[in-house]
């Protein structure tokens, strides 16, 4: 297992953690839907979906031209659990004005 820090680092970031929202529930969304939900830049997107796939938190594949970012089927009970407790949290300000 990573260090716990990874993953607190990943979820405190609003911008990740609204992206977390989207994915969370099984979604698979390309980097352009995010972008248009999140109201975000391609390359503030694509940092933010790096730094969540680096944290082992998402994964992605290859689709022609687009990349579909889905929740990491393989992720860790106690990883999954942190996740959940952070989206039971209310919205911050910061993360609302992220979407």
């Amino acid at each position: 297992m990573h260090d716990p820090l990874i993953y607190l680092a990943a979820l405190a970031e609003p911008t990740r953690l609204a992206a977390l929202r989207l994915l969370w529930p099984g979604e698979e969304l390309c980097l352009c839907e995010l972008m248009s939900e999140l109201c975000a830049t391609q390359s503030r997107m694509s940092r933010h979906m790096t730094a969540l796939k680096t944290a082992g938190l998402v994964v992605d594949r290859r689709d022609a031209q687009w990349v579909r970012y889905r929740r990491n089927p393989d992720l860790a009970a106690s990883v999954a659990a942190l996740v959940d407790a952070a989206l039971a949290l209310p919205k911050t300000a910061a993360e609302e004005a992220a979407e």
